[in-house]
């Protein structure tokens, strides 16, 4: 693995399915990523329901998502200054707390929405505190031969993840609403039950701590120094501003044509089996293709399949292109995240993860303003072209980019074939 530091504290190599440290991790960072999408969902449902605002569903909303941009940062140099085992225990702990305290105000009729506004960041904020830890932890508990195949995992279990949050979140409302809330505190039960019984160190040593924002410094000075690992996240998170404005674009072709919510659904599990399918195939790419080919071809792929909606608007036809946008980005996070991890030194794995973190969700959080407005000023055909054109440009940026292209070669593969 040529751009991968190898770390001789880390576990020699045997079957990922012997290791039980990695399962037990596996296992519980699932039931808590799955938690949270779960009530990402359930926490506006119960507002507008209860009050029949959407207002106020919009604010807890709001809430939840918060700490993905206001948390990533700090949570980051604390993930790499504390224990990461403790730092995952304490963060189940607290959404247990939450979502405990939830169900028996929702069981009881007791909605206060700055309570529910609290408990939603509070269980946000744990759950960005926990998965910066649990990434980080992974090149400990694997051997570096291993992490392309654990990050693979990884990724596929996310992509199911939030294919399942919804339907679960939204059939456990329809039964009682308290139930999804007490279903994700059993669900974060697992986890720190599963957290528990690792037993390996989830770091090395660390220096004594400094100011919080000389560490968060830190990290993102390192960031910066790594010039291909700052053009590709760069690019990444341009393209999730384009990711973004064509999921509102289908809303609109969809409603437009008098179709239902349903619709929505159907294609947004399509390009979520679409990217656990690139999740899975991601170190088989990994073998056989450079990263700077990953990166250029996969947005050439993506220049050639975002304009398609602008001339078709076939249900089935979308499906079937989200789909396979979903396909190119499960390989490029399993490509990229097996990159990132594995260059990073373990004591800056949490402030990198961070940053990268924070610049990729607030593209998305730009991609739905931006689109939302050139939606109502221009229309869906002319949205859908202009963010064709810059997926194009961007496509373009990467092929004519010298630090992308140093990478198309053998040396610039992260495994041997």
């Amino acid at each position: 693995m040529t751009d991968t530091v190898r770390d001789p504290a880390r576990p020699a190599g045997r079957s990922l399915g012997r290791n039980r440290d990695f399962l037990r991790l596996w296992l519980a960072a699932g039931c808590t990523i799955l938690g949270g999408h779960i009530t990402d969902v359930v926490y506006p449902l119960v507002v507008l329901w209860q009050t029949g605002s959407a207002g106020q569903a919009g604010l807890v909303g709001f809430a939840a998502l918060l700490p993905q941009l206001l948390v990533q940062l700090p949570a980051g140099a604390l993930v790499d200054r504390w224990d990461r085992r403790k730092v995952m225990i304490s963060a189940d702990v607290g959404c247990l707390l939450a979502t405990g305290g939830v169900a028996v105000l929702v069981a009881t009729g007791r909605i206060w929405i700055p309570v529910l506004m609290a408990a939603a960041f509070l269980q946000g904020s744990c759950v960005v505190f926990y998965q910066l830890a649990e990434r980080a932890a992974v090149p400990r508990l694997v051997a570096p031969e291993q992490l392309g195949s654990a990050m693979s995992r990884n990724e596929a279990r996310s992509r199911v993840a939030a294919l399942l949050g919804q339907p679960v979140g939204s059939a456990l409302f329809a039964v009682l609403r308290w139930v999804p809330f007490v279903a994700t505190a059993v669900l974060h039960l697992v986890s720190l039950a599963a957290v528990l019984l690792i037993r390996k160190p989830m770091q090395g040593d660390r220096p004594p701590p400094r100011h919080l924002r000389t560490e968060i410094a830190e990290g993102i000075a390192w960031m910066w120094r790594q010039r291909f690992l700052r053009t590709v996240i760069g690019l990444i998170a341009a393209t999730n501003v384009v990711f973004r404005g064509l999921t509102m674009a289908l809303m609109v072709i969809v409603h437009s044509g008098g179709g239902s919510a349903a619709i929505v659904g159907v294609v947004s599990v399509a390009g979520g089996i679409g990217g656990t399918l690139g999740a899975l195939s991601g170190t088989w790419w990994m073998k056989r293709v450079s990263l700077g080919a990953v990166a250029i071809g996969g947005l050439i792929v993506w220049s050639v399949l975002v304009p398609v909606p602008a001339f078709v608007q076939d249900p089935i036809v979308i499906a079937v292109l989200f789909a396979a946008n979903g396909y190119v980005g499960g390989v490029f996070n399993v490509v990229g995240g097996v990159y990132m991890v594995g260059t990073t030194p373990d004591a800056l794995q949490g402030r990198v993860n961070s940053v990268a973190g924070l610049v990729l969700v607030g593209a998305v959080s730009a991609g739905s303003l931006l689109s939302g407005y050139l939606l109502d000023a221009a229309g869906v055909v002319r949205t859908v072209l202009a963010l064709g054109a810059l997926m194009v440009l961007l496509a373009m940026l990467a092929v004519l980019s010298p630090v992308v292209r140093a990478r198309t070669g053998r040396e610039g593969r992260l495994s041997p074939p």
